[in-house]
């Protein structure tokens, strides 16, 4: 039989309720405010007068975008970076934390390494050291810049490290009595069961690398080198005057209906749609666990 709730309990469950609704509000506003700062007139953005609806609305902002081919050039080495930088990431992250997942007595020296990898992810040699690196390299202006300086994320380390160390030890065992190998049971045992960890891991490297702009302000010194983000940054002043350059008529038009808050307000939403595209398919596995029932003792 279920027991009627107290008084106290349901005022504590709408208190709750109260404050996540808050919350949520709170965290959803900078983006309801874009998103009708992009869609409103000129005059309006510029007045300070829109809120949450769009006022006059209209799609100048996004027109414009559509013919800044620099925008899409930069949305192109922002692609290109998060596909590569993620599956660098991704790839060592894996082949460090399954041997350091390992006790000390089947892999000496893993005390060694952990202590490298902390002092490593708590101090850093600065960004002078870093720029200074990455020019005897010869890597500026080019793509492996802008990933192999976080190569291997420590902090993705540890979690996997952590998650394979809490995977019941008779699936390892049950790998190892088949005949099969450090590798074969990496990839074969443990990969197929780590999916929600890898699927978090993978939204971190994904969200990190797109989101980054200040080691494009850095490394590249050419502008069709800027990722997004990087780009985005330079236009937050005033609208980029090359926009001008061979439009027609009708294009100016558009474009002094849009101002500088508009256009980079349409911007920053464009932005942001891959990152809303790619979650609702990781997202699901943050709330399965795949090894619960999987073995029985």
């Amino acid at each position: 039989m279920v027991k009627s709730k107290t008084l106290f309990s349901k005022s504590t469950d709408v208190t709750i309720v109260l404050l996540l609704t808050i919350i949520s509000f709170i965290s959803i506003f900078p983006l309801v405010h874009t998103l009708a700062l992009s869609l409103s007139e000129k005059s309006a953005a510029n007045a300070g007068e829109v809120l949450l609806l769009p006022k006059g609305f209209n799609f100048s902002s996004y027109s414009i975008i559509l013919k800044d081919h620099k925008f899409f050039t930069a949305f192109k080495v922002s692609v290109e970076r998060v596909l590569l930088g993620t599956f660098i990431n991704m790839a060592l992250t894996v082949i460090m934390a399954y041997p350091l997942s390992k006790a000390s007595r089947m892999f000496p020296g893993r005390n060694i390494y952990m202590w490298f990898l902390v002092g490593c992810m708590l101090f850093s040699g600065g960004l002078i050291p870093l720029y200074m690196t990455v020019t005897a390299l010869h890597l500026q202006n080019t793509l492996w810049s802008l990933v192999l300086p976080g190569a291997v994320p420590i902090f993705n380390v540890i979690l996997i490290m952590n998650f394979f160390r809490n995977l019941p030890k008779e699936l390892e065992e049950a790998a190892v009595v088949d005949g099969t190998g450090p590798w074969q049971t990496l990839f074969k045992v443990y990969l197929p069961v780590s999916l929600p960890s890898l699927a978090t891991v993978t939204l971190f490297s994904v969200v990190g690398h797109w989101n980054s702009f200040f080691d494009g302000l850095i490394f590249m010194s050419k502008p069709e080198n800027y990722p997004l983000q990087t780009y985005i940054q330079q236009l937050v002043v005033r609208i980029d005057p090359e926009l001008m350059k061979g439009m027609t008529t009708e294009d100016l038009i558009k474009l002094s209906k849009a101002s500088d808050r508009t256009l980079n307000g349409a911007k920053l939403i464009v932005a942001m749609i891959p990152l809303l595209v790619i979650y609702p398919f990781l997202q699901k596995y943050f709330v399965h666990g795949i090894v619960l029932g999987s073995v029985k003792e």
